[in-house]
């Protein structure tokens, strides 16, 4: 027994002396940290975030799940609350994160066929300079694409307010170059084109072609033969057979035409005057599932009852594949700078052709107008109001008062597109009718000379009053017009805030407005114009993850060097659409 108990003392002594002896219970391995209820895909942090939130207007960090926006608030808090093992950080290195653009009125349609297009924008936007400028891009055009004889060749950017004196582009400025190509040098105003004689040969324009009510057909000095610029309503039937995407390449126009507004930070787009065949082919490439941002489409009033046959009320206001009906669009009168803008008193300086005491004309009779507005306000659908001269807007007022006679004030979600010349008293009006002006302060910078020229400085002044419509109470918006202007939101942003001209001329400073305001007018002002302020235009939990990230924020520089800040990066529902090289 002596021996059993040394024996075992001994092995005792030996695994102390390896240090292999008794050990304490092994711990058990620590427990993974638990992951928070709701795991973000990603949270922002590292640059300024711009929430256009009134109640936050800025926080340190933002999370993001499935497209939507889960949190906004310190980088701490938002982080605890929904940082994930498998939750993506992006780091914004200083830059500037803020909602993404909506679009508050351009032509999208236009935008799948530019690329295939000549940019005869006059500078800094473009090298249309001159006719003979214009002439040699179309040339070099044709060349590089080795366009054959018969062809259609469309430009677009034209205006003739910055020619040089007395060196409008006519048609026989086109015909030297291109005596077999029909050719199209669309105007700025997108309400006209130059063509040459080829073109007035395929779409049957001759000098007994009468000039239609409300429209423009300059007729060469000393005949009627026409010169080349067809405007208005003497121009919609040649818009309306133009060149479209075929059924093989409508997809790809589709996304080519939306990468454009994607450059620009811009994640929901506007097409501004529908036609029915455009529809369905917005909608056939729709289908596809390949759409990058929301487009929302106001088929034209002329349209309305061959898209209704298509496409009931009832399906509108709801998108499909990213594509939905708004509304419905109705132009009552053209462009200042095409001199084809309505007002009550003359131009100073005649009518395109020369007229006398010109003052511009409506599209249609009054009487027709009041017809259409009752038609849309029938329906109970949204209606986007062309107008730009002060005698147009009158005329939709009246309009207005009779299709809505027993309540003017109900909220009807009336955009007037553009009012560029709105007067004061209009103002009063629109606070009392509930009717949101879509602000074109690019104006101020494009065309400001030429409405000097035009309309005199008292009157140019005023353009796009954004400043008074704010301090009214109304909630403004702003647009491009694209393709009439560039698609540059900062560019815009830009013009509202500074209202300065090409030549360096302040265009009615007492009209500018704060950064913020501007940035409101084209991020929750006009999601609100689209009935969207619960899902878009801030960035709050609960809304669409659009984002557009700019390398600096535009609250912060210089109001001057706005228009230098560059896109980066467009975000749709969470996914990256547009990321600038380098």
């Amino acid at each position: 027994m002596k021996t059993g108990n040394t024996i075992i003392a001994i092995f005792l002594a030996a695994a102390m002396l390896a240090g292999c002896g008794p050990s304490e219970p092994t711990p058990p391995p620590p427990k993974a940290a638990a992951e928070p209820a709701v795991v973000a895909d990603t949270i922002y942090a590292g640059g300024d975030i711009v929430t256009m939130n009134d109640k936050q207007p800025s926080v340190e960090a933002m999370a993001v799940k499935d497209g939507k926006i889960i949190a906004v608030g310190s980088k701490a808090e938002v982080e605890k609350a929904h940082k994930g093992s498998k939750t993506t950080m992006f780091d914004l290195g200083g830059r500037t994160l803020l909602p993404g653009f909506i679009d508050a009125h351009s032509h999208y349609y236009s935008s799948l066929s530019v690329a295939n297009q000549v940019n005869v924008y006059p500078p800094p936007a473009g090298p249309g300079a001159d006719p003979d400028a214009i002439v040699a891009e179309l040339v070099k055009f044709r060349d590089q694409n080795k366009i054959p004889k018969d062809v259609v060749i469309q430009a677009y950017g034209y205006d003739e307010n910055v020619m040089p004196k007395d060196r409008l582009l006519n048609r026989d400025h086109l015909d030297k170059a291109f005596p077999d190509n029909p050719v199209l040098v669309g105007h700025v105003s997108m309400h006209g084109a130059v063509m040459n004689s080829a073109a007035m040969k395929k779409w049957d324009i001759t000098s007994k072609t009468k000039t239609p009510p409300g429209g423009v057909i300059v007729r060469k000095p000393g005949t009627n033969e026409p010169y080349g610029l067809i405007m208005e309503t003497a121009y919609l039937r040649v818009h309306a057979s133009l060149p479209k995407p075929s059924p093989e390449n409508e997809v790809e126009w589709s996304i080519a035409g939306q990468k454009l507004y994607a450059q620009a930070g811009v994640t929901t787009a506007h097409e501004g005057a529908t036609h029915a065949a455009e529809l369905k082919l917005m909608q056939r490439a729709a289908k596809s599932g390949r759409y990058l941002i929301d487009v929302i489409a106001y088929p034209f009033i002329t349209e309305l009852e061959a898209i209704l046959k298509e496409t009931p009320v009832e399906a509108w206001g709801k998108y499909d594949n990213r594509l939905k009906i708004g509304g419905v669009k109705v132009t009552i009168d053209g462009s200042p700078q095409g001199k084809t803008a309505a007002f009550t008193t003359p131009y100073l300086t005649g009518g395109p052709g020369g007229v006398k005491n010109w003052k511009g004309e409506l599209t249609f009779p009054q009487d027709v107008i009041n017809k259409a507005i009752k038609a849309v306000y029938d329906l109970n659908v949204p209606l986007n109001l062309h107008a730009n001269g002060d005698a147009a807007i009158d005329a939709f007022l009246k309009a207005h008062e009779f299709a809505a006679a027993g309540d003017l004030s109900k909220e009807r979600h009336v955009t007037m597109i553009h009012a560029q010349f709105t007067r004061k008293d209009h103002l009063d009006k629109y606070v009392a009718y509930k009717i949101t002006p879509s602000f074109y302060t690019l104006h101020t910078y494009y065309f400001a000379e030429a409405h000097i020229n035009n309309r005199g400085k008292d009157q140019a002044m005023y353009i796009s009053p954004m400043r008074d419509a704010i301090d009214k109470g109304l909630k403004p918006t702003n647009h491009t017009d694209f393709v009439v202007a560039p698609l540059d939101q900062m560019f815009m942003l830009w013009s509202a805030v500074n209202r300065i001209s090409r030549s360096g001329a302040v265009i009615g400073a007492d009209q500018r407005v704060t950064p913020m305001e501007g940035l409101k007018a084209m991020t929750i002002f006009a999601a609100r114009q689209y009935r969207e302020d619960s899902t878009k235009g801030s960035l709050e939990a609960g809304k669409l993850a659009d984002l557009v990230i700019l390398d600096k924020n535009p609250l912060k520089v210089e109001p001057a060097s706005i228009k230098d800040i560059r896109v980066m990066q467009t975000i749709k529902e969470g996914k990256t659409i547009y990321k600038r090289e380098g």
